[in-house]
């Protein structure tokens, strides 16, 4: 269920970076939607979960008949979705999903707090230092239009768990 959280917020994002881009709101949405398609479906696809989900996107894709060029930049949008793959992105579309996909960790911080609480174990003061670092690490993978664009919900964030 968690998964489900990260991706609406991926999607959500997603949307609004692609208002503020001029990005193709389509495309985008879809690749939001689709972006962790792989490792949803099966977790030992998880390494590899960016090249398995563009492929298994657009088997989906074509079997609604849907625009063979929009598929390809669906399919871009989720083979360089990963931020810890340092890949070019080329279209507006894919800065949107990759820099949604870093942003959404904002938006699910009670899931970073069980994280570090229940599953780890962490002290008051270890689990709000690992939120903290996985924040800034998340911000920091950001474009840097995207960083402008979510400068105050970062700032907020910190100063919150400061």
């Amino acid at each position: 269920m968690g998964v489900y959280h990260h991706i609406k917020a991926v999607v959500k994002n997603a949307v609004i970076l692609a208002e503020s881009y001029g990005a193709d709101l389509e495309v985008v949405t879809i690749g939001a939607w689709l972006h962790d398609i792989a490792s949803i479906t099966d977790y030992n696809l998880y390494e590899e979960h960016h090249i398995h989900g563009a492929r298994i996107a657009g088997d989906i894709l074509s079997s609604f008949n849907y625009p063979e060029e929009k598929i390809e930049l669906v399919k871009k949008c989720i083979l360089n979705h990963r931020a810890s793959k340092l890949i070019e992105k080329a279209s507006k579309e894919e800065k949107c999903v990759a820099d949604a996909d870093a942003i959404s960790h904002f938006d699910n911080l009670p899931s970073l707090f069980y994280l570090a609480y229940v599953v780890r174990k962490y002290s008051i003061d270890e689990g709000i230092d690992f939120v903290k670092k996985k924040l800034i690490r998340s911000y920091n993978k950001l474009s840097e239009d995207s960083k402008e664009v979510y400068r105050e919900k970062y700032d907020t964030v910190m100063s919150i768990l400061d």
